[in-house]
């Protein structure tokens, strides 16, 4: 969940801002192409990369590493003596995006920052945006500009943007020109880079931008510290960028190509996780069914076995985001055979009709979508099934639409994640002729979520009765003596029990279904007093 829902400021409230003072009817000082490149920086290119993508080892990442006293230096403070600089980080977007904000957080640990309570008490305050849909956009963008008056309260106060927004074409100009007291603007591609980073914005009167459009030639760093959230579960990136050319996705310009980690660096991480007590890990990447491809000697089945079969500790693996073109039978076969690696996935299909999924650019159609859907429920019947809809894709007819509609019967998805088609700029689709109307997208969604609604209850109906394995997470807010907790197909369980289920899986016996949660009874003796 992004920062800007922490705040409880509302979506309306926050694009309503946007609209209202930093709409086109107010007047921003123009920055041309030439003067935003005249700001402290650079954009890289491909051509940084030449030779293709390496990987640094835990001797060579070394080099990244900075004085543990660099934070107190760099805003002018004496270790010991006064208080350490404080840092916050505001983050929107998918789990990459969390994952690189607790890398950032490490990494700024490192230096010397020690975390802020909020935006206000903050040394350097830096905005992790997400590009994919345009209200995510907008919700950064808002946040920014109401955080304003904290720049003029405190001059030194370091603010920066980072994330994908910057990776878009641009979108750097447009940061420059609404925000001109940014200090700071960098990418997805260096974040190893963020020591010096902040020290040259620190020391520089104009706004450092350093956007970058691949690794480079370093390659993957590894061994980055993270200052991960919680104690329980854990982020793994195995691979980033993605290579599909989707029209509506803007995902690879602002990820890049895939480059995937080496097994033996994932591996070692997955195991330091199980040393200090992580029980669950989620392999992350745009497309985790692509893993190996640019290595050319593993895959993701192999990575799967090799993760199930040496990670003492860990009880449970998960993996997202699937691509249906790259997920293979032998992958099924071997999410089947571990005992790891949980039962639930994600596999986003966007729309049931052929016609549309060609416009998308998905590379598969309709029958090999089932296809795969039936041979995951042939050998793991008890899968978790779940997926991305989009609605409304410019040239939907009613006809495409009633096609999703009735994929959505026939796969049964035990949740979906549906939306609004949002045009994105950059992306094909945002240049198709045929867009339609905002009223028949509301209509559409409005109509799907009915039906998947309805398809989700009665999912969860079947379950109750039955008895599902349940990591225990902690107590659900706001509900003293009630748990929470997700099944192995990642289904969100509530039930009444004492601290010391916390951190445990522990057997819950369904009693009832809503449409979005289980709740249960603990099938372990109670300890008095709990």
């Amino acid at each position: 969940m992004s920062d800007i829902k922490r705040t409880g400021i509302s979506d309306e409230e926050v694009i309503a801002w946007v609209k209202r003072e930093l709409g086109e009817e107010m007047v921003l000082p123009v920055v041309s192409q030439e003067t935003a490149a005249s700001h402290t920086g650079r954009i890289a290119t491909e051509q940084d990369a030449v030779g293709g993508f390496t990987h640094l080892d835990a001797q060579e990442a070394q080099g990244w590493q900075v004085d543990p006293e660099a934070a107190w230096r760099i805003h002018g403070r004496r270790v010991g003596i006064d208080p350490p600089p404080k840092v916050h980080i505001e983050t929107y977007g998918c789990q990459m995006n969390e994952h690189d904000t607790e890398i950032m957080y490490g990494i700024l640990q490192r230096m010397g920052y020690v975390r802020a309570a909020g935006p206000e008490e903050a040394d350097v305050l830096l905005f992790n945006t997400c590009a994919v849909r345009e209200t995510a956009v907008e919700h950064a963008l808002g946040r920014i500009g109401q955080l304003k008056p904290l720049k003029y309260r405190n001059p030194d106060m370091i603010i920066g943007v980072c994330g994908c927004v910057p990776q878009v074409e641009g979108q750097v100009e447009r940061l420059l020109r609404m925000f001109p007291y940014l200090d700071l603007i960098f990418g997805t591609h260096n974040i190893h880079k963020l020591p010096e980073l902040v020290e040259r914005a620190r020391n520089t009167r104009e706004t450092v931008v350093d956007v970058w459009d691949s690794m480079g030639p370093e390659g993957i760093p590894e061994d980055l510290p993270v200052a991960r959230e919680g104690d329980l579960k854990a982020w793994v990136t195995i691979m980033y960028g993605c290579d599909k050319k989707c029209t509506f996705c803007i995902v690879p310009r602002t990820r890049g190509r895939e480059r995937s980690r080496l097994p033996e660096h994932i591996l070692r991480e997955v195991q330091e996780l199980g040393r200090l007590g992580y029980k669950e890990v989620t392999l992350l990447g745009q497309n985790v069914n692509a893993y190996g491809k640019d290595l050319g000697f593993t895959d993701f089945a192999q990575l799967i076995t090799l993760l199930d079969q040496n990670s003492p500790g860990i009880e449970r693996i998960r993996f997202t985001t699937n691509h249906p073109k790259d997920f293979k039978p032998h992958m099924i076969e071997a999410i089947a055979q571990a005992k790891k690696v949980c039962e639930w996935f994600h596999l986003p299909v966007q729309s049931g009709s052929d016609a549309v999924l060609r416009r998308m650019r998905r590379s598969y159609n309709r029958r090999q979508y089932l296809d795969l859907v039936r041979r995951i429920r042939e050998l793991i019947p008890h899968a978790v099934i779940t997926t991305d809809i989009i609605v409304g894709f410019p040239g939907e007819t009613e006809e495409d639409f009633r096609q999703t509609l009735d994929l959505v019967e026939e796969v049964g998805y035990d949740a979906a994640f549906m939306f609004m088609y949002s045009p994105r700029a950059g992306t094909e689709a945002a240049q198709y002729p045929d867009q339609l109307p905002q009223e028949v997208k509301k209509e559409r969604l409005h109509r799907l979520m009915e039906v998947q609604n309805r398809i989700s209850l009665e999912k969860n109906r079947a379950m109750v009765g039955k008895v599902e394995e349940v990591l225990v997470e902690g107590f659900d807010k706001g509900k003293p003596g009630i748990l929470y907790g997700r099944t192995r197909g990642n289904k969100l369980v509530t039930f009444p029990g004492g601290a010391e289920l916390i951190r445990q899986l522990v057997p819950v016996r369904i009693v009832k279904a809503n449409t979005w949660t289980l709740e249960g009874e603990a099938l372990v003796p109670q300890v008095a007093g709990a």
